[in-house]
């Protein structure tokens, strides 16, 4: 049986769709349980979807020619996750999309937003303002990794995800940041020296 709350929650409050309308959302959007590993996308498909997490943990990420993984999001419960290229260019991706956590998410389709739109045009303003957010937080990402210390991304990332911490590897972590393991541990190492030098 899905939980609806946060989809319920998210179209009530952040989109602003009227309380009796929210029964008439359904048809715009199905439920999936997804196995901890298990993929919603893999590089070379076409995203089809928008994944809006009601519970659990999802990570999109690429391989380098190497094989190194390079995180790109996480997305925790209440957050959409997406290749967005993909999704609205019909390009083939570049990413994956793995679930982290067992988890329970919406899949919302390509016109999803134009669809709500139509039906309830009050929400375009709401619709813009996210996705004008959503740039923000990337131009945000890019400069952070081109000009930010490892230990200013890091706190950055505590900001952003202030309950994952405890719900990933360090590996995961390291990679979200674009530094080595090692280059984490002695940046925590160096931030609980000052917090103890400083309580």
């Amino acid at each position: 049986m899905d939980s609806r709350q946060n989809i319920t929650n998210y179209l009530a409050e952040v989109l602003e769709v009227p309380a009796e309308a929210l029964a008439s959302c359904d048809n715009f959007y199905t439920f999936k349980k997804v196995a901890k590993n298990e993929f919603l996308l893999r590089d070379g498909e076409i995203c089809m979807d928008t994944f809006f997490v009601e519970k659990g943990l999802l990570r999109m990420y690429s391989l380098d020619r190497n094989g190194k993984e390079h995180i790109i999001q996480f997305a925790p419960e209440n957050w959409l996750i997406s290749d967005r290229s993909s999704l609205n260019f019909n390009q083939k991706s570049k990413y994956y999309i793995e679930a982290v956590e067992d988890s329970e998410v919406y899949l919302l389709s390509k016109d999803f937003f134009t669809n709500m739109i139509e039906k309830f045009p009050n929400i375009a303003e709401n619709n813009d303002m996210l996705l004008q957010k959503h740039i923000r937080n990337l131009q945000n990402r890019v400069n952070s990794l081109l000009a930010d210390t490892a230990e200013e991304r890091y706190m950055t990332f505590i900001k952003m995800y202030p309950d994952i911490l405890l719900r990933v590897p360090q590996w995961m972590v390291a990679s979200y940041l674009g530094i080595t393991p090692e280059s984490l541990s002695r940046v925590r190492k160096e931030l609980a020296r000052k917090n103890f030098e400083t309580s």
